[in-house]
């Protein structure tokens, strides 16, 4: 940075600026940006700062001279909020800008910058650049429960623009379900139920995520936390056929979520087609019945069959060594470990220690199914004797069928290929991913304390808007990060993922080629949230007041700000 004396001439006279200017390089050019004026200063204020620029270090021996009132995180604000807005979707929000949409706006790059508690980011709000740069100070947790019942009644058009903007005829369209456990009793989307966070006997509340087949977030919906996964898909339908007005979209759902009661359902409804797998007892069934052969895979790992029992569907079956190696182990693990805890219930009725049928099964009962195996093991108990024993048979048979699964479709061969059926269905891993980033590296969606249902909806409803920005500064972020710039085309759909030599490179290395040190997400914004903006007074400047300058990026800093376009923001 340098201080710049511009002169000009209107009208016969001449004028004087001095600018506090930094120079930059873009597309193999010098350009300049304007960081303050300095035109208002006593010409000895002006000729202070030109020399703390200079690297002058007397101008510091004096104390007196210059002060440093505050200086606040700007470089993460900048990059959150220009994303959000580069994308489009500040204008989703509300075309006219509101209080409410400066709030929300605010909420939004909060949950990314700095996630926590409504009550917690009112206090955090001046701790970044992130109120003043969109005209929120001192907004309190009320204003921002207005907020968000605003937010809530803008939903559905905002995943109409959504939708719109990323979904189209023919598309695939993915739906997953997670669960978050709440804090509290009184809400009543807060109930029992399935808890995908190993929570049991919390209250929760369920969610259904719905996405473009490259996992940018679309819509979301909040359910009581006993509903069932199949359950929720009928009103995700209605969305995507009625509210979105789409037709012969894909919509891509796990075994647990399309089951065959609810594909039936779809097949009544009609314009949608759908990907889903079958349940291992249902591959046990075809097995049994000869429809599937296990040979088939001798030299292959794929497969499409058809079975009575599935008329009008397409199965294509995959076999995956490396998955079967993993359950393999990882059955055996489990196995161990269940009769190292009947060990030593065994070794206390030998010993005589433990007697009687009754008192024999209840210690047996609470560890044998600890890990989920108990059913491969043959028990025997009478008053003085218990013996444990594998179920040999059972076991190999269920692992004759380990690696494999079967995915089924309604779409037909002309328009989806085996290999792009396989593709789709894995492509569900997007979701997996969106869950990881909401529920425990970036978002942080618990705890939650809502009392209201709305309040929750909308709570939930911003985690997914952040994400929606997550998802695109991650992308434009992919050469500093732990992710792969370009992967590899998946020639096999079975094969387990493949990364680019680069890609193993950094996660080998754990740098960049350049040696710079890789990032996650959260420590590249930690990292940009040190380029400053600072509030200067300057000795002798009488009543012009402070100045604010923003400190100079690092190369990493103006990197990070250019991969996302944002480079002249600053």
């Amino acid at each position: 940075m340098h201080v710049a004396k511009l002169v000009s001439r209107q009208g016969g006279r001449e004028y004087v600026s001095h600018l506090v200017r930094q120079s930059y390089r873009e597309d193999g050019k010098v350009k300049h940006r304007t960081l303050a004026n300095l035109s208002p200063l006593p010409q000895v204020a002006i000729d202070a700062v030109r020399r703390v620029l200079q690297g002058d270090v007397d101008v510091f021996a004096a104390p007196s001279k210059i002060l440093i009132e505050r200086s606040l995180p700007h470089g993460n604000v900048s990059a959150v909020v220009g994303t959000l807005k580069k994308v489009g979707l500040e204008q989703m929000l509300g075309r006219e800008r509101t209080r409410e949409r400066d709030v929300c706006v605010a909420m939004i790059a909060a949950r990314l910058l700095a996630p926590n508690s409504k009550l917690a980011t009112s206090r955090w709000w001046e701790s970044s650049t992130l109120a003043d740069t969109l005209g929120i100070a001192g907004t309190g947790e009320d204003e921002m429960y207005a907020a968000m019942d605003w937010l809530l009644a803008q939903q559905p058009r905002i995943e109409k623009k959504l939708a719109d903007k990323h979904l189209h005829a023919g598309s695939l369209v993915l739906y997953d379900l997670t669960s978050s456990y709440m804090e509290g009793t009184h809400c009543p989307l807060a109930m029992r139920g399935y808890s995908r966070d190993g929570k049991k006997g919390t209250l929760q509340i369920e969610y259904g995520l719905v996405t473009d087949d490259e996992g940018r977030p679309v819509a979301v919906e909040v359910f009581k936390g006993s509903m069932g996964d199949p359950s929720t898909v009928a009103t995700q339908v209605t969305k995507i056929k009625d509210r979105f007005g789409l037709r012969d979209v894909v919509l891509v759902g796990d075994r647990g979520m399309l089951t065959s009661a609810r594909i039936e359902k779809l097949k009544e409804v009609g314009g949608l087609e759908w990907i889903s797998s079958l349940r291992a007892p249902q591959i046990r069934a075809m097995v049994d019945s000869g429809t599937l052969q296990l040979s088939l895979f001798d030299e292959r790992n794929l497969a499409e069959i058809s079975d009575p029992a599935f008329p009008g569907e397409r199965l294509v079956v995959c076999k995956n060594p490396a998955l079967a190696e993993e359950r393999a182990r990882k059955r055996e693990d489990l196995l161990c470990a269940t009769e190292e805890k009947l060990a030593p219930i065994v070794a206390a009725v030998a010993a005589g220690r433990l007697s009687g049928t009754a008192e024999i099964g209840v210690k047996v009962g609470a560890v044998r199914n600890k890990h989920k195996v108990g059913k491969h093991f043959e028990l025997v108990i009478t008053d003085d004797r218990l013996v444990v024993t594998r179920k040999q048979a059972e076991i190999t048979a269920e692992a004759a069928l380990d690696g494999l699964y079967v995915i089924r479709t309604s779409v037909d061969e002309k328009t989806m290929s085996s290999d792009a059926v396989v593709r789709g269905y894995k492509s569900l891993a997007h979701v997996e991913r969106a869950w990881r980033c909401f529920k425990a590296v970036d978002l942080h969606v618990r705890p939650i304390h809502h009392r209201l249902e709305d309040r929750v909806r909308a709570h939930i409803l911003l985690c997914m808007l952040a994400y929606y920005v997550q998802w695109h500064m991650e992308r434009a972020w992919a050469p500093l990060l732990f992710r792969d710039e370009d992967r590899p085309f998946q020639v096999d759909p079975v094969a387990p993922a493949q990364r680019s030599v680069a890609a193993t490179r950094k996660a080998r290395t754990q740098r960049k080629p350049d040696g710079a040190a890789v990032h996650s997400f959260r420590t590249l914004l930690a990292e940009l949230a040190t380029l400053t903006r600072n509030r200067v007074t300057l000795h002798g400047a009488g009543e012009a007041g402070p100045i604010e300058i923003t400190a100079t990026p690092t190369p990493l800093q103006h990197q990070a700000l250019s991969l996302l376009g944002l480079a002249s923001a600053l």
